[in-house]
């Protein structure tokens, strides 16, 4: 009998497990805590995909290090897809800010597919008197040093969208980090800090009924829900614009049939009239790629967020 060779065998092994996944429930692992932006979309995501899967998802939320204690974990699980890390923008800040992260991001993990583009809100309670996004950099310009701005934690996808308004406006003012969007949110409500920019999925309901006041959104284009707020270029900041991104990633060795089939099925679950209406009152929208895309896109993003780093002097407190 002719025998296969290593590789082949390893093809094998993996059509073999493929066949009859998923056998047990799948955990995602969310960085940050519950309420957060990447928290609602694994959860929303990961709801609809279990359903046509025949099997429960599981989420567990693992604080920490600006999430790379949850993408740690999940770079040394045993890669077979019930381990999957849901990520944000941040996965590409961090090899930036820790220079011993214990995972190489793009040895370690491969991307199965983007699953929701956020737009980040520029919010601020309204008893501070600023109105718009140029009122607030004035007040700052005027009194350096005084003010401070919260982010959902040291190397989060709102951090990097904080550093670039800064860069581009030219102020200077306290960084002050949470472990994820609903400490922020709430610490700018009650006015310890002066500013954040809120995933629009967690912000939109505080805004709405005023607790909350946005003065620009992060994209290039407004947001659908808040179509009466500029974004920070037309507010006057130009290549100010940020996009919020949550994927799915998985550690290196996963099957590749495995990793098809967790990305067609979020895909599958992104299509469905349900989960479109659901994510739009998010102000989320599905965003969707080819895991070999979604590779070449973490390691874009990862070019991009070195170069803000360097420029804004960032370090990991």
């Amino acid at each position: 009998m002719k025998r296969l060779s290593i590789a082949a065998a390893v093809l094998l092994a993996g059509s073999v497990l493929a066949q009859g996944y998923p056998a047990k429930p799948i955990k995602f692992v969310v960085p940050f805590s519950a309420g957060s932006a990447t928290d609602i979309v694994a959860r929303t995501v990961g709801e609809a995909m279990g359903k046509s899967l025949g099997q429960t998802i599981l989420v567990e939320n693992k604080l920490g290090a600006g999430g790379t204690i949850a993408t740690a974990q999940v770079a040394k699980s045993e890669p077979d897809g019930y381990t999957v890390l849901i990520h944000s923008s941040g996965h590409a800040l961090n090899p930036s800010l820790y220079p011993n992260l214990g995972y190489d991001t793009l040895k370690d993990l491969t991307g199965v597919t983007t699953l929701a583009a956020i737009p980040n809100v520029l919010v601020v309670n309204p008893s501070k008197g600023w109105k718009t996004q140029a009122e607030l950099i004035a007040a700052v310009k005027a009194q350096p040093g005084k003010f401070n701005y919260a982010s959902a934690g040291i190397g989060s996808g709102t951090h990097l969208n904080a550093e670039i308004f800064r860069l581009q406006a030219g102020i200077d003012a306290l960084h002050v980090p949470y472990k994820g969007t609903p400490d922020a949110m709430t610490n700018v409500i009650g006015g310890a800090n002066d500013w954040f920019f809120a995933p629009l999925a967690s912000a939109l309901p505080l805004i709405r009924d005023g607790r909350l006041l946005a003065l620009s959104v992060s994209t290039k284009t407004r947001a659908s829900n808040l179509p009466q707020v500029p974004t920070s270029i037309e507010a006057g900041l130009p290549d100010s614009d940020y996009t919020l991104w949550v994927g799915m990633i998985v550690p290196s060795g996963t099957p590749a049939a495995v990793v098809k089939k967790l990305h067609d099925e979020a895909l599958k679950a992104l299509a469905t009239p349900e989960l479109k209406e659901r994510m739009a009152k998010l102000g989320a929208d599905p965003f969707t790629m080819s895991p070999d895309a979604f590779n070449a896109y973490i390691k874009t993003e990862m070019d991009v967020a070195a170069r803000i780093v360097k420029a804004a002097n960032l370090k990991a407190q």
